[in-house]
């Protein structure tokens, strides 16, 4: 019995430690891409300094706090929920650039398992986590290219295709199995779940399909509209500060 206990509890430091290499090689890829970019302009500006990240704490809470309020779909089993945490998250990413994002993106999965704790095995998290870095990236590199509005929702409508296509295929690929793996619970089981909200789900596949791919262009589309309705205002005042 303790020797399951101890594997159980070996298999879930191996995916924490797993999770903290993709958010390594994440950032580095965030760096390199602003770098590059900022060579190309001309601007000598440091990547982070004292300003962005005070505004990156002031944004990671506020998306945590974001992140507690979760609602549940009609199309989709319980534990697929639609959450606004993304908002602060893309303002910031806009404002200071795809480092930026992805530390808020970080941040506030870590602020919020200080608050919340985790009832996913840390599996939700790294959906959380992954799944936003596919949107808010592809969004604040194009942005990043060309300030303007038109650049900004072309980065939108890209990042929600990335997020849709990527999120949907993560979720069948890794995050549903890995799921079903640390948490003790038969695949069957997770997709009976499914097949009792829509009868067309009998698989992994129409899983994604009709639950998961509908939630990522509903969260993607819902984002990017509050992000471009209010990021104006709120950007003259983060260069206030």
């Amino acid at each position: 019995m303790m020797s399951n206990l101890f594997a159980e509890i070996a298999k879930n430091v191996v995916f924490v430690l797993e999770f903290l290499a993709v958010v390594v090689v994440i950032f580095i890829a965030a760096k390199i891409v602003e770098k590059v970019e900022k060579k190309k302009t001309g601007n000598t500006e440091r990547i982070l300094t004292t300003r962005k990240l005070t505004m990156i704490g002031m944004f990671s809470a506020i998306a945590a706090i974001l992140m507690i309020f979760e609602f549940p779909l009609p199309f989709a089993p319980a534990f697929y929920k639609l959450d606004f945490s993304e908002i602060p998250v893309l303002i910031t990413a806009f404002a200071f650039g795809p480092v930026a994002g992805v530390m808020v993106e970080f941040c506030k999965i870590v602020l919020n398992l200080l608050m919340d704790s985790t009832t996913t095995a840390f599996v939700g998290e790294l959906a959380n986590f992954m799944v936003g870095c596919s949107f808010i990236l592809p969004a604040s590199i194009i942005y990043l290219h060309k300030k303007n509005r038109k650049s900004a929702m072309i980065g939108c409508v890209i990042g929600t295709i990335c997020l849709t296509v990527f999120g949907t295929s993560f979720n069948a690929i890794y995050l549903v199995p890995k799921f079903a793996e640390l948490y003790g619970m038969p695949l069957e089981a997770i997709i009976g779940m499914g097949t009792a909200i829509n009868p067309a789900i009998t698989d992994l596949t129409t899983l994604v399909m009709f639950a998961v791919a509908p939630l990522n262009i509903l969260k993607g589309v819902s984002v990017s509209v509050i992000t471009m309705l209010i990021y104006k205002k709120l950007s003259r005042f983060m260069k206030a500060i």
